[in-house]
């Protein structure tokens, strides 16, 4: 089992930034964010492979938001800049021992932090 916790999130300003965390119990191969707004489908954001050396977007935050990982505190970023009002959501840190990508395979989910972008 990992547990995963994430923090960061809060009310900002539209061109704003934010930077959220995702501490998880142990270290697992892949790292990604996801996000859900109220009536839409979970959304891929970005991952991380475990060395970091790899990482993928989703063409919605490409250029605006960067994931980061430090494995000596089991802790995964995200680093939002340039928010806009659709960047508002649920944001959900995820992990897996094996898989690294942009579906939504992972095993552990964390309980989500709520970023809200008012315009």
């Amino acid at each position: 089992q990992v547990q995963l916790v994430e923090s960061g999130g809060g009310l900002v300003q539209a061109g704003g930034s934010r930077r959220l965390s995702c501490a998880a119990s142990r270290r697992t191969y892949g790292l990604g964010w996801f996000r859900q707004a109220p009536g839409k489908e979970r959304e891929f954001v970005a991952a991380v492979n475990w060395r970091g050396g790899s990482t993928m977007y989703a063409d919605a935050v490409k250029g605006r938001f960067t994931i980061s990982r430090d494995n000596a505190k089991n802790t995964v970023y995200l680093q939002m800049n340039g928010l806009k009002p659709k960047d508002t959501a649920v944001y959900y840190c995820a992990a897996d021992p094996n898989y690294y990508g942009s579906q939504t395979m992972y095993t552990y989910w964390g309980q989500g932090t709520q970023v809200t972008v008012s315009s």
